[in-house]
C-alpha cells in the first residue's frame, strides 16, 4: 500500500498554490477566450491560443519526471492539450489514471461588483476573483501538482494522461473528434479524475454522483412583416409574447415550474438517500447561499426536495431574449417577433435526443393564431451517472478528505453538466469516476462575481496526490 507523507504533501502544495499556480491563474484570468459559441471568431482573435500559450509555458518549468504533452489541433476546432506521465518504473499495469478539465470560459455577464471584473484577477479574502479561474483553469495545474507530490516523495504511480479541451461551455461539440483522435493514447483508463464539478460547501471533499444533461435552443414567434402601432394592431393582431407565454405552458407549468411529463424519470432511491444526507449536511445553506431579493424565496421548504429538484428534476431557463429594444427605446409598436434562447436541464438518466425531439414537437405543434414557431436546436447533451465505488477508491477517498479537510468525504448530485463524463462512461463501463471540484457556495460560475476559494483548491490537490497514488496498488 502506498503512503504519502501528508505533512510534506501539504508543504508542498500550499508553496506551489502560493508561488506559482495563483500567479499563473491571475494572468490566465486575464485572457477572454470565450467558449466558441459565445466568440464565433475565437480563431482570428486568437484568444485561445493565447491561453494555449500560457498553458504550456507553465508545462515547461514543472519538475515532473516523465511528463510531455503536445497541443492537438484538428481543422476548424479549438485546441486540446493533451498531456502523459509515464507510469514509475516500479509500476507495471497498463491500466492508467485519466485527468480532464478545459481552458474556455463562459462570457462576461452583466452584475459585477464595482471593483470586480470577469477580465480582472482580484485576491480577497483567501478568493481569487474572475472569469475561469475555478471553471476550470486550475484543473490543469491542480492535476500536475498531484503527481508531483507524490514523485517528491518517491512514490510509485500509474500512467497518467490528461486532456485539457477548449470547447466545455459550448457543450463539448469538438470533444468526441479529439477523442478518436487520441483514443489509442488515452488507452483504457482505469480511473478517471474530473476536476469541473462543485461542492455544496467548502468543509469536505465532495464527490459527483449524477449529473443532468441538458437541451438549448432558440424558440422564435414570429407574427407580422414588420412592427405596427400598439394602439391600431392591438386587440387584433396577438402580442408575440403573449404567444410565447403560451408555448412555453406546454413544456412548463408557470405556476409550479413543473416540467410536462415525456421530461421526467422516476428518481432511484438511492438518490433520494443520497439527497437527504446532503440536506443534512448542507442545511438551509442549499437556498440560502444564493443572492434572493429581499422577501423571496425558493417553491418549498423541504430541504431534501430542492436537492432532488436541482440535481433530478428537469428545469427551464429563459438564458437570453432578443426582439425587443431597450426599454429606453421602447415605442408604442407591436412588434413582429420575440425570440428566446432556452436551456433545459433534463434529469441525469433521460435520453437527450428523445428530449431534443420532445421539445420541439411540443412547442412547434399547431402554434396559435398561425404564428410562424421555430424551435432552432442548438445542442443536447445526456446526463451520466456514477458507476459505485470500488472499496479501495471508498476508503482512500474517506481518508483523503478527512486529512486534508477534517471532514469525511460526502456525495451529491450535481444540477449542471459535463459532456464528457457521459462520453467516457459509454466508452469504458468498467472504468472508476472520481468527479469533484471547487465550485461551492456563492462562487457563481457562469455568473457575475466568480470566484475560487484557494484553500479547497488546494486541499483538492493534496486529496488527488492521495487518490492517483493509491491507484497505484489497486489498478495493478
Amino acid at each position: 500500500m502506498t503512503v504519502l507523507d501528508q505533512t510534506r504533501v501539504q508543504k508542498l502544495v500550499d508553496q506551489k498554490w502560493d508561488e506559482d499556480i495563483v500567479p499563473t491563474l491571475c494572468d490566465y484570468i486575464r485572457i477572454p477566450n470565450k467558449s466558441p459559441v459565445f466568440d464565433p471568431e475565437w480563431a482570428e482573435h486568437g484568444h485561445m491560443d493565447r491561453a494555449m500559450t500560457l498553458l504550456t509555458n507553465w508545462l515547461d518549468q514543472q519538475d515532473v519526471e516523465g511528463l510531455t504533452y503536445e497541443v492537438v489541433t484538428l481543422e476548424g476546432r479549438t485546441p486540446t492539450l493533451f498531456c502523459e506521465v509515464a507510469a514509475s518504473k516500479a509500476y507495471a499495469s497498463t491500466r492508467s489514471v485519466f485527468l480532464y478539465g478545459h481552458y474556455d470560459k463562459q462570457p462576461e455577464f452583466d452584475g459585477w461588483q464595482a471593483d470586480l471584473g470577469p477580465w480582472q484577477p482580484v485576491l480577497r479574502d483567501g478568493r481569487l476573483y474572475g472569469r475561469g479561474g475555478a471553471d476550470d483553469g486550475y484543473s490543469l495545474f491542480g492535476s500536475v501538482l498531484a503527481i508531483q507530490a507524490i514523485q517528491q516523495q518517491g512514490k510509485s504511480h500509474p500512467r497518467c494522461t490528461i486532456l485539457i479541451e477548449g470547447c466545455e461551455e459550448s457543450g463539448s461539440y469538438d470533444l468526441p473528434y479529439y477523442v478518436e483522435h487520441l483514443k489509442t493514447k488515452i488507452a483504457n483508463p482505469g480511473l478517471v479524475i474530473c476536476l469541473d464539478a462543485g461542492c455544496a460547501n467548502y468543509d469536505q471533499l465532495w464527490l459527483t454522483t449524477s449529473l443532468r444533461g441538458m437541451v438549448i435552443g432558440t424558440l422564435t414567434v414570429k407574427i407580422l412583416q414588420e412592427g405596427q402601432h400598439s394602439g391600431l394592431a392591438g386587440g387584433i393582431v396577438p402580442s408575440t409574447f403573449r404567444i410565447m407565454r403560451h408555448l412555453l405552458d406546454r413544456v412548463e407549468c408557470a405556476e409550479s415550474g413543473a416540467m410536462c411529463d415525456g421530461l421526467q424519470v422516476d428518481i432511484p432511491e438511492s438518490a433520494r438517500q443520497a439527497a437527504e444526507d446532503v440536506a443534512r449536511t448542507v442545511d438551509s445553506e442549499i437556498y440560502t447561499q444564493f443572492p434572493w431579493v429581499d422577501g423571496a424565496r425558493p417553491d418549498t421548504s423541504d430541504l431534501t426536495e430542492l436537492v432532488l429538484a436541482n440535481c433530478w428534476q428537469p428545469n427551464l431557463a429563459t438564458v437570453g431574449l432578443s426582439g425587443a429594444p431597450q426599454i429606453q427605446n421602447a415605442g408604442n409598436t407591436l412588434r413582429p417577433e420575440t425570440s428566446a434562447k432556452l436551456a433545459i436541464r433534463i434529469p441525469p438518466t433521460l435520453d437527450a435526443q428523445a428530449a431534443a425531439q420532445l421539445v420541439k414537437q411540443t412547442l412547434e405543434h399547431e402554434p396559435p393564431y398561425g404564428a410562424q414557431v421555430t424551435f432552432d436546436l442548438e445542442t443536447h447533451m445526456s446526463g451520466w451517472c456514477s458507476p459505485e465505488e470500488d472499496p479501495w477508491l471508498q476508503t482512500v477517498l474517506e481518508e483523503s478528505s478527512r486529512a486534508y479537510f477534517g471532514q469525511p468525504v460526502a456525495h451529491m448530485g450535481m444540477g449542471g453538466s459535463i459532456p464528457f463524463m457521459k462520453m467516457l462512461g459509454d466508452a469504458y463501463p468498467t472504468t472508476q469516476f472520481v468527479v469533484t471540484g471547487v465550485l461551492g457556495p456563492a462562487s457563481n460560475a457562469h455568473g457575475p462575481n466568480e470566484f475560487l476559494e484557494i484553500e479547497t483548491g488546494k486541499r483538492v490537490t493534496a486529496c488527488m496526490a492521495e487518490i492517483i497514488a493509491q491507484a497505484a496498488d489497486a489498478l495493478s
